[in-house]
């Protein structure tokens, strides 16, 4: 059985055009991550925390983040 999270993690994918590697190192320093995810892994509530607040948290290169102000 696959764990819940990946069906946020997939839409969290598509809409930031990361690779599955490069999220599963920068959102749980495991580029492995996904792919064992969709195995089977057994996920620790700290890690699904970890990983729930990188992409809460994500924003692309050049964008402010949230309540940011930009000028230029």
């Amino acid at each position: 059985m696959t764990h819940p999270i990946l069906h946020d993690i997939d839409a969290f994918l598509r809409r930031t055009n990361l690779s599955e590697t490069y999220f599963g190192r920068q959102a749980a320093n495991d580029w492995k991550l996904i792919a064992q995810l969709r195995k089977g892994r057994r996920l620790w509530p700290q890690t699904e925390q970890r990983i729930r607040d990188f992409m809460a948290s994500y924003r692309p290169r050049g964008q402010a983040a949230v309540g940011g102000d930009r000028h230029g």
